[in-house]
């Protein structure tokens, strides 16, 4: 029998309506939570992405803007723009869309942005605090992960989970943030990447896997425990063979094939995609909150 299918995009609703009743009291105080995208370049996938979180800002009441530069920008006129809206007091947050073209440094950009407005937990005094346990803000992807497991009811408190991934943007945060001693987390966490060897006799020892691959159906049945709680974080695009000429989206994981041996398992698209966005959002709320 087939698992159960984690509706990411109920979840989501759920979160927002939640959301504007917290937009509700900042502006009866005054406040309009402020969110700021910069797009370096004219990658059309990240326009799509912004304008997706736009719309679902605009729903609950929050003001957003995006600040494109031009693809050359220096490191220093990107520096000079951070520090610009560090200081533009209708922004609460500041997200900078990735990849950065190869000529600038990440790093140097996400540590430039202030720690106050780091919506999206990359600069380093917030991944710090994350993995000490301390209040921050947590990265929307792994923060939307925790959220998806607990409001379906599949909390990871006690459960063994297994990442496969090691990225800072979602496996190294997602494993800061469930290893912690707090409700909603307290898992043992195992992480597998490119150099662990025989990755499927790890991956099946799990009670919740996480697919962070970024390698389409890369999760095959034989990796999956018959009941794992199965999390696919994977937006891979690929040729559609029913469509020739077309593409379309699938996962980490082999959807199809897996959903028949997991005991619940999040599709792509509307899995984890629509909660991450939702944290956003919240993170920029929690921001206004603590100025408000």
């Amino acid at each position: 029998m087939p698992g159960e299918i984690i509706d990411g995009r109920k979840i989501a609703n759920e979160i927002r309506e939640e959301l504007k009743h917290r937009v509700e009291r900042l502006k009866g105080k005054g406040v309009t939570p402020g969110l700021v995208a910069i797009l370096v370049g004219e990658d059309p996938a990240s326009l799509s992405y912004l304008r997706g979180i736009a719309r679902g800002c605009e729903a609950v009441g929050i003001f957003t803007e995006t600040v494109e530069l031009p693809a050359n920008v220096t490191q220093q006129e990107l520096d000079t723009k951070i520090e610009e809206l560090n200081k533009d007091p209708k922004f609460h947050g500041i997200i900078l869309q990735l990849p950065l073209p190869k000529h600038l440094d990440t790093l140097r950009a996400e540590s430039a942005i202030s720690p106050d407005k780091d919506i999206d937990g990359t600069n380093p005094v917030n991944a710090g605090k994350l993995l000490l346990g301390e209040e921050t803000f947590l990265p929307s992807t792994p923060y939307g992960v925790q959220e998806l497991l607990v409001r379906s009811a599949h909390s990871p408190e006690g459960k063994h989970v297994v990442i496969c991934g090691r990225s800072n943007i979602v496996g190294k945060p997602l494993m800061g943030i469930l290893v912690q001693k707090q409700k909603g987390a307290n898992a043992t966490v195992t992480v597998c990447h490119t150099g662990t060897k025989d990755i499927p006799s790890i991956s099946k020892q799990a009670d919740i896997l996480v697919a962070a691959m970024g390698k389409a159906r890369a999760i095959t049945p034989d990796m999956v425990k018959e009941g794992a709680i199965v999390i696919d974080v994977g937006v891979n695009q690929i040729e559609d063979s029913e469509n020739p000429g077309k593409f379309k989206l699938v996962g980490d994981v082999d959807f199809e094939a897996v959903k028949e041996k997991a005991g619940a398992i999040t599709p792509v698209p509307g899995g984890t995609g629509p909660v991450t966005s939702a944290m956003l959002m919240a993170n920029t709320i929690k921001a206004a909150e603590k100025i408000s």
